[in-house]
């Protein structure tokens, strides 16, 4: 199994998700995707800052279990296409950013980086298990885990990412994470800025459940909803991130939905990385709807900013993180039997 470092843990009060009221009209994909309780606006007037697709959306905050989520919700046809049009590993190779991107997170610099700024993608964790990262992309979290003792496989919806994943030796499930039967049970399972992603995040957490073994342990991180950034930034924090962020977590909403997923011994912590409050500052600076914010691929101007951040924010972001106002929740939570 892995090293635990989540000793500065926070315990948050537990609240059952309630039954929806039979009584209440819910607007067709206006109910909580958890409890399906009445949804209000907590913001209105969200756009995509970071590929410049067209929309207007709004964040909605359930008034009976507090989960936020996205409006409108893309369906599953739409969410698909949007990936593959958009998001994530589209066969980039050899260019600027990506070069100086493999070279970073291959370096020993960006160890030390990760042990100064913390680690969000638990990129630091050694162990011996076997280990699953789902949404692993092109495989690049798979070569920090497999260096650091995993027996480490991913599943990836991706195909053109999962199949460089492959070209690296690595083995990858594409599908739908409840199609996906492993030949054995994992140690870990990874969920680094991915459930906030997911149409279904109780069904998503059951389904890593069951490829679980009985002592095996969900790692989760993802943005908090309760964070400084978010009302420092307003519309352009940058993980609003319409329309592929669905739904928004507190970290009370987090500890609730493992609960009634199966998992117990849960342990929260908050993290502000620089990369974060700095891509958020592009946004702010550089984002319009309806056009893509090519500053964010560029590797000079992150960088300067992510030093900068990193020097002059940081009582900010420790502030933050001991007043439950991180910008990032990282959790790690026990399969219960």
């Amino acid at each position: 199994m892995s090293e635990s470092q989540f000793s500065g843990a926070v315990s948050y009060p537990t609240v059952n998700f309630p039954a929806a009221d039979p009584t209440v009209a819910i607007v067709d994909g206006d109910g909580c995707v958890l409890c399906n309780g009445r949804t209000e606006t907590s913001v209105s007037g969200l756009f995509d800052t970071r590929f410049g697709i067209e929309g207007d959306y709004e964040s909605r905050r359930c008034r009976d279990c507090g989960l936020e989520q996205l409006f409108p919700i893309p369906s599953p046809s739409e969410l698909k296409d949007l990936y593959e049009r958009y998001y994530n590993f589209s066969g980039e190779r050899g260019t600027l950013y990506t070069i100086l991107r493999e070279w970073f997170f291959s370096s020993p610099l960006y160890r030390l980086w990760i042990r100064v700024d913390e680690d969000i993608s638990f990129h630091t964790c050694k162990g011996t298990g076997r280990l699953l990262d789902i949404g692993c992309n092109e495989g690049r979290t798979l070569k920090n885990y497999a260096r650091n003792g995993f027996q480490a496989e991913g599943t990836e919806l991706n195909e053109t990412a999962a199949a460089v994943a492959r070209e690296a030796g690595f083995r990858v499930f594409t599908g739908p994470l409840d199609d996906f039967a492993a030949a054995l049970p994992y140690d870990v399972a990874v969920l680094s800025n991915v459930l906030e992603h997911s149409l279904d995040p109780k069904a998503m957490l059951v389904s890593v459940r069951r490829l679980l073994n009985h002592t095996g342990q969900v790692w989760i991180s993802c943005p908090n909803s309760q964070s400084w950034l978010r009302s420092v930034f307003g519309r352009r924090w940058i993980n609003w991130h319409v329309p592929f962020h669905i739904t928004h977590f507190s970290a009370a909403a987090l500890k609730n939905l493992l609960q009634h997923s199966g998992f117990s011994q849960i342990e929260i912590r908050q993290i502000t990385p620089a990369l974060w409050a700095a891509s958020s500052i592009v946004s702010r600076m550089f984002a319009r709807p309806g056009k893509p914010t090519r500053y964010l691929r560029n590797p000079f101007l992150i960088f300067g900013l992510l030093l900068l951040c990193r020097t002059l924010l940081f009582p900010l972001f420790y502030w933050g993180n001991r007043r439950g106002h991180g910008d990032c929740l990282v959790a790690v939570a026990t399969r219960m039997d």
